[in-house]
């Protein structure tokens, strides 16, 4: 009995390990810087991109994405992330909350993250994971799984995409969330102004 009791614990720990759990919600968006050097292929000659989340729905991601051009031009597509199927384009958004030796699905195939660290993106410091593959070594913001850094090297040319803002997290202050921060000044001053009003009150 014992031993059959630690096997369907062990099975029911199994599952929970591997369910996935979508970060994002309706009406978040995120936007990146993209560098490239070398001869770009022109489905990949942009510098700007955009990613505004429009629905989820269970473990897909709707999304409309939004580049911009060297020449300046700009084009919008929607698509549909799933994550349970690895459908995430080129890693855009994978589940949240993933640990060191996680494994997610990806069109790539199976992508094991390799570590957990502080990294400060869009102006606020953030849990992140990475992964790499044999092109490109990604960052992701771990609560969410939204990417946030991505470093790829072909052998014609390289592409460097980084986070640039967001509405998912507030940009930090001496390392506070700007409203924090704000609400904090905003006591300390409501604090100076009474001390000067008793201090008067009591010259009087």
């Amino acid at each position: 009995m014992i031993c059959l009791a630690v096997l369907v614990n062990m099975s029911f720990l199994t599952v929970a390990s591997s369910e996935i759990v979508v970060g994002v919600k309706q009406g978040d968006w995120i936007e990146y810087n993209v560098t490239i050097t070398g001869e770009v292929p022109a489905q990949h000659d942009v510098t700007w991109c955009r990613f505004d989340i429009t629905a989820v729905d269970g473990k897909n991601v709707y999304v409309d994405i939004t580049w911009r051009y060297v020449n300046g031009s700009k084009e919008t597509e929607s698509k549909t992330l799933k994550l349970e199927t690895g459908q995430i384009g080129d890693c855009f958004i994978i589940p949240a909350n993933l640990d060191e030796g996680d494994t997610f699905l990806s069109p790539e195939g199976d992508i094991t993250i390799s570590g957990v660290e502080e990294k400060t993106c869009a102006g606020a410091t953030r849990s992140v994971v990475y992964a790499s593959t044999p092109e490109t070594m990604f960052y992701w913001d771990r609560s969410t799984g939204v990417l946030l850094e991505a470093n790829s090297s072909y052998p014609s040319f390289t592409m460097f995409t980084k986070v640039e803002k967001t509405n998912i997290w507030q940009t930090q202050i001496f390392g506070l969330d700007q409203t924090v921060f704000i609400a904090l000044v905003l006591v300390i001053v409501a604090v100076l102004v009474l001390a000067i009003f008793l201090i008067r009150k009591m010259k009087k």
